[in-house]
């Protein structure tokens, strides 16, 4: 699959990002360990920005509650293994058809009485909301006190529990981000992918054609939840606690969203690139400011509305499909 991946790439991208792809399997071998935690975050960003750019960049359909799945994934694994020793990749399943359940509503009620644009949205809010405030009293988690994991030992790496270094959460990052961006190559490049286009392009001339929108629709929720879900468990695991007000926030959804659209909304690469400017920039940023001893609150935020600012009005496509075009690539850049 990595071979069609690159095949379907001009030769000087596929040989760039083959370098790319090496440089990163073995940056751990020299990065610091504070350089490895911004490299984990971008990865966590770009893995779960290929996930809600299914929603949104394949199929037009603009989720603000994102966040629900991250929650719903982090604490169905985190409770099956702290009280029920059972592995977290086992627990992963279970996470992901509790998300797919809850996307299956969601996108059920939405598109059976033909809830779209702004107003699809708000439910999508709506449901993170109650998820927060249900979770925010629910005590077999921890309430709002949160959930805390069991944290065993850090000398070594134990992949089964995933408990350990911060380098086996890089390479475990690292490859769900490749795996994300394969599935999303296949995809879009399939009948469902076509299906899915048309329906962002126009919906009621995808249905005069006989493409069952609902059912497509449906589709991308589901996966798309499911897929979030795995990164809630990655960040339950990492992380080790969970609290409500954090997990299932809107500021946790709005952090989802950005790097797609930074970098370029319904492109392969366009949340990899996204999350690595983004995060890469804004870590600068607080480094850069610690390092002067000056505390700005909300300097984070504030980046990231100027970013995106900037972005809107002179790049409204994206980095990525300008910096394809910059370099001379041919064909639409994925």
């Amino acid at each position: 699959m990595i071979g069609r991946l690159v095949a379907d790439v001009p030769r000087r991208a596929a040989l760039a990002l083959s370098v790319f792809f090496l440089v990163l399997l073995v940056v751990p071998w020299f990065a610091n360990d504070y350089l490895l935690t911004v490299l984990i975050l971008i990865f966590y960003f770009a893995y779960t920005g290929q996930a809600w750019n299914i929603m949104m960049g394949f199929v037009g359909q603009l989720s603000l509650g994102h966040a629900i799945y991250i929650g719903l994934g982090g604490y169905t694994a985190a409770v099956l293994f702290s009280y029920f020793g059972i592995s977290p990749w086992l627990g992963s399943f279970a996470a992901m058809l509790l998300a797919v359940l809850c996307g299956a509503i969601i996108g059920f009620l939405a598109f059976r009485f033909r809830v779209a644009g702004v107003y699809f949205a708000i439910l999508t809010i709506a449901f993170a909301e109650f998820a927060r405030i249900g979770f925010d009293h629910f005590t077999y988690v921890g309430g709002s006190a949160g959930f805390f994991l069991p944290v065993s030992n850090y000398s070594q790496s134990d992949l089964w529990t995933l408990r350990g270094k911060p380098i086996m959460f890089y390479y475990l990052s690292l490859g769900m981000t490749v795996a994300a961006v394969i599935l999303c190559h296949l995809m879009i490049g399939s009948r469902i992918g076509y299906f899915w286009q048309a329906i962002r392009e126009d919906e009621e001339a995808a249905r005069a054609v006989g493409i069952d929108t609902f059912r497509y629709k449906l589709l991308a929720v589901v996966i798309s939840a499911a897929m979030t879900s795995l990164a809630g468990v990655f960040f339950a695991f990492y992380y080790n606690n969970l609290f409500p007000e954090e997990v299932f926030s809107i500021n946790r959804s709005i952090e989802l969203i950005l790097a797609p659209i930074f970098g370029g909304l319904g492109t392969l690469f366009g949340p990899i690139l996204g999350a690595f400017l983004l995060t890469g920039l804004a870590e600068t940023l607080t480094a850069a400011w610690a390092a002067l001893g000056v505390d700005v609150p909300g300097a984070k935020q504030v980046f990231y509305g100027i970013c995106l600012l900037l972005v809107i009005t002179v790049l409204p496509d994206g980095v990525w499909p300008w910096l394809y075009r910059r370099l001379g690539l041919a064909g639409r850049p994925e």
